[in-house]
């Protein structure tokens, strides 16, 4: 197989990239060159963002069973590339989001559930979620559904994440002591490992997949117990997980999912739109998720080898709860 990934250095592409390589498959990867590939790839170097910045892959007649896509910013980028790829490659594949349904989304929730309003394949950069359904639309317009793959991600955790919200709690229980844990412990939780989800773009695209597919692991999968027990054993056990009600959490003015990652208060729109996505579509579709213990221990061992700070998109916030306003929480749960 001849896959083309836009992108290819940082985090989904990345992974996307050594599963490809790891199948034999032929990859080249375009991208500003700002980071190294995966050894064993080929380079094209562009800017989609600047003028001509397709150009090395106008440059070149070859044609590619694969292409993978990740993103995330202005739906027009994405209208361009497919224009110009749309008869030079077989399939395209559009990393998105479960951030296109419509805000809120009901517990349960397919991949027929309604989606954001005013999105455009035209668009420049508006806002996450528009951004995601406009990149749907360019794809869907020069490919057409049955030539498009739109990978409706959920919370994308595991080695190479540059959001930061793994990491952090890997980082906050390797510093041990008492650390505020949010309850309750046994809140279902639904995340992809970052591997799981190249191995099923690449698995669903070979077997002649289209549509669009939510790709998170089925709810219960993990809990917000079995992931920071995970964290707090791998990173020498020292830390003690002290589980406090999200009453008391949020009274203390802590921003959920950024102050304290991955984390939502139970029983609200934000639980239901992140953490209860059905997911039978991709399980049909060969989906297979790795134990929530080995994705903590392989993100572990990835931070400790580069020296134990993880990148940072700089078009991300920095997560992460203020050490003085952990204690502030934690005295006053006693």
């Amino acid at each position: 197989m001849r896959l083309l990934i836009l992108g290819g250095t940082e985090f989904v592409g990345r992974a996307v990239a050594e599963a490809a390589l790891a199948r034999d498959w032929d990859v080249t990867v375009f991208h500003r060159g700002r980071h190294a590939p995966p050894a064993g790839v080929r380079s094209l170097h562009g800017d989609r963002t600047a003028p001509d910045g397709l150009a090395a892959l106008s440059g070149t007649e070859r044609e590619w069973d694969l292409v993978v896509d990740t993103w995330s910013a202005a739906p027009r980028a994405v209208r361009e590339t497919a224009r110009l790829l749309r008869d030079r490659a077989r399939r395209y594949a559009y990393v998105s989001s479960c951030s296109v349904y419509a805000w809120p989304a009901p517990a349960g929730y397919d991949e027929d559930a309604p989606l954001v309003a005013d999105a455009s394949p035209d668009a420049e950069q508006t806002d996450y979620a528009r951004d995601k359904r406009g990149g749907e639309l360019a794809v869907l317009g020069s490919f057409g559904e049955e030539r498009s793959l739109l990978v409706r991600a959920g919370l994308i955790l595991g080695p190479y994440e540059n959001i930061g919200r793994l990491p952090w709690w890997l980082g906050r229980t390797a510093r041990g002591g008492r650390v505020l844990a949010p309850g309750p412990r046994a809140l279902p939780l639904q995340y992809i490992d970052v591997r799981d989800l190249a191995e099923w773009i690449l698995g669903a695209a070979a077997s002649g997949a289209g549509g669009a597919y939510n790709l998170i692991s089925p709810s219960g999968h993990a809990t917000t117990g079995t992931l920071l027990e995970a964290c707090a054993a791998v990173t020498g056990g020292t830390a003690e997980l002290c589980w406090t009600g999200p009453e008391l959490i949020l009274e203390a003015g802590i921003e959920p999912w950024v102050q304290l990652p991955v984390w939502v208060p139970p029983d609200s729109e934000s639980h239901a739109a992140m953490h209860t996505a059905d997911v039978s579509r991709a399980v049909r579709e060969g989906l297979r998720c790795r134990p929530v213990a080995e994705t903590v221990a392989d993100t572990w061992n990835w931070l400790r080898d580069i020296g134990g700070t993880a990148p940072q998109r700089p078009d991300r916030p920095v997560v992460g709860l203020d050490p003085a306003l952990e204690a502030k929480v934690l005295d006053a749960r006693g």
